[in-house]
């Protein structure tokens, strides 16, 4: 099993230069004591090289003291995680990923006008010819199909801005809540 990527676990990414020279939290180099455990149960590190670390890592001052800890023993980058994919997103990626949302709700509202639509219209014509006096167009009901349908193709179309700007949204809450879950280092106990 490896370890998973720490970084969006601290209270500041301790890799950004602007967040390096925040103090660390207890929270912080708890963080760092779990990636070290996970690192010495893996067998990444001897049990000198875990016992030097730890000991820097309780000493910490900083957030940046933190990071050459642990830089060896994770990706840098996040890993491709269903759980953790939203939380390491970019601005850009959430906007992408509203935007891909925006084009499906398309194509099911396109798809949910013209199949009612031709099915109605198909049946309207076919029983127009069974009548006797041939065929009457006196009363085109698949009209209201076709309203209805169109109403939300129309919305769909017309909205789109709106409908991506709120599917960013839900993103972006969707990103703080898998940032803001809580995860517990594991510490090296007795084997």
């Amino acid at each position: 099993m490896s370890t998973p990527t720490p970084w969006g676990s601290f209270t500041q990414d301790p890799r950004r230069p602007d967040a390096a020279g925040l103090r660390a939290g207890d929270r912080d180099r708890d963080v760092a004591l779990g990636v070290l455990a996970d690192g010495y149960a893996e067998g990444k590190l001897t049990k000198d090289e875990y016992d030097e670390r730890a000991t820097a890592t309780s000493a910490s001052k900083t957030l940046g003291e933190l990071t050459p800890l642990i830089a060896d023993l994770v990706p840098q980058t996040p890993t491709a995680a269903p759980g953790h994919a939203l939380a390491h997103a970019t601005p850009e990626a959430l906007h992408q990923r509203a935007v891909q949302r925006w084009e499906a709700q398309r194509r099911q509202a396109i798809t949910g006008f013209l199949i009612p639509s031709l099915i109605c219209w198909t049946i309207w014509v076919m029983t127009g010819f069974s009548g006797s006096g041939g065929f009457d167009p006196a009363f085109p009901w698949p009209l209201f199909v076709m309203l209805g349908t169109g109403a939300n193709l129309a919305r769909v179309l017309l909205h789109r801005q709106d409908l991506v700007a709120e599917e960013q949204r839900r993103l972006e809450k969707r990103q703080r809540k898998a940032l803001e879950a809580p995860q517990r280092p594991r510490r090296p106990g007795p084997e």
